[in-house]
């Protein structure tokens, strides 16, 4: 509708929803399933743009709210848009600022025309509407961006949700006003997903789902979950927005990044993927591997020779040990949160191509079984001295 954008759909597993597709952006084609690595501020923490591309990313996320606080849009746009200014040569999505709505719940202020904030750096005042976040994105030159929602904790009762769901509708139109006056001016406007909410109700999200699909967005999103329901209902509510959202567009589940909620909302027919908890777990000393969680700053791998994970062919799984990353956590050196981030990062972007191939293959059914297999093991865990009993 607004932007470049266009989503092949190249093959559907028999077995599942799974599916295996190409979206292609102004800046290069993403493959999906894909997983988009987190640069809040423009950029993935600890991460360097060639370390993203030595992994194989083909596209990041950055969050709109934080960068219209610093450095702001207007400065971003003078240097050339994110991509130049961040030195990133492929696809950016950025989120609309909905996700702080829910996360800086006691600063802020929901009206029907927006959101008051009141900035976490300084309590100056901030006003996001739906036109604002559209224009501030547009300002950014992201290649994809979100509409403007509200994202709710978790529970809400259905009165609160409904009213919610309704004005996220309205302001999910308002964005979409704005950017097609932006696009008739003449301006390079990016894609935009409408964003399906509703709480954990659903024939909320039902509801919402069917309003946004008659509106002509590029792709949509599934917000509002995982944020503090029970697993087996995120996915269900999962497989019930997917079943109503439209096959040649993408779909994207927002901030869900454990590797096995991965596979599974793959299995469910979503294609695009972002989560901050891979790198954030990682300058904690935790990291995910193929055969479970790793709590590498643990006395336990003090001598231990293995790479973190010996399925994995990141740079950090080539160079070094257990042993040695597990130290560089005990001397609080910088270096530690950098491997383990590099690592988390690569193996979930593995992990979604390896699911790829097997959709594309017809065999999805099958690697799913053998990944969780792997995964709920517990070797990972499992210092070597208990191993080689």
């Amino acid at each position: 509708m607004t932007a470049p954008l266009r989503f092949d759909l190249l093959h559907r597993d028999p077995d599942s929803r799974a599916r295996a597709g190409v979206m292609h952006t102004r800046h290069g084609a993403v493959r999906t399933p894909a997983f988009m690595p987190v640069g809040t501020q423009a950029t993935v923490k600890t991460l360097s743009p060639a370390d993203l591309l030595e992994a194989g990313a083909e596209i990041i996320l950055a969050n709109t709210y934080h960068l219209m606080l610093r450095p702001g849009e207007e400065l971003v746009r003078a240097m050339g848009g994110l991509h130049a200014f961040m030195s990133w040569p492929r696809a950016v999505l950025t989120d609309s600022g909905g996700f702080q709505v829910l996360s800086l719940a006691q600063m802020r202020k929901v009206t029907e025309e927006g959101v008051l904030f009141r900035s976490h750096l300084d309590g100056s005042a901030h006003r996001l509407t739906p036109e604002r976040a559209v224009e501030v994105q547009t300002a950014l030159g992201t290649d994809v961006m979100m509409s403007f929602d509200e994202c709710l904790p978790y529970p809400s009762d259905t009165v609160v949700a409904e009213d919610s769901m309704r004005r996220t509708v309205r302001w999910a139109g308002r964005g979409l006003a704005r950017a097609r006056e932006l696009a008739d001016a003449g301006g390079t406007v990016p894609a935009l997903f409408g964003i399906v909410q509703g709480g954990t109700h659903p024939g909320l999200r039902a509801e919402c789902a069917k309003s946004l699909t008659g509106m002509p967005f590029d792709g949509y999103s599934l917000g509002g979950l995982w944020v503090g329901e029970e697993r087996d209902l995120g996915h269900a509510l999962v497989a019930g927005d997917t079943a109503l959202l439209p096959e040649g567009r993408p779909r994207y589940l927002m901030g869900v990044g454990t590797p096995d909620d991965l596979v599974e909302a793959v299995a469910r027919g979503v294609d695009l993927f972002d989560c901050v908890m891979p790198t954030r777990n990682a300058r904690r000393g935790t990291v995910f591997t193929s055969r479970g969680r790793l709590v590498v700053k643990n006395a336990a791998y003090a001598r231990d020779p293995r790479p973190l994970d010996p399925d994995c062919g990141c740079y950090t799984c080539r160079h070094f040990t257990r042993a040695y990353v597990r130290h560089l956590f005990a001397v609080d050196e910088i270096l530690g949160m950098r491997l383990a981030s590099l690592h988390s990062v690569h193996f979930l972007l593995h992990t979604l191509r390896a699911a790829r191939a097997a959709v594309l293959a017809d065999r999805f059914t099958a690697w799913r079984r053998a990944f969780h297999e792997r995964y709920t093991s517990g070797e990972a865990a499992e210092p070597l001295a208990r191993r080689s009993t």
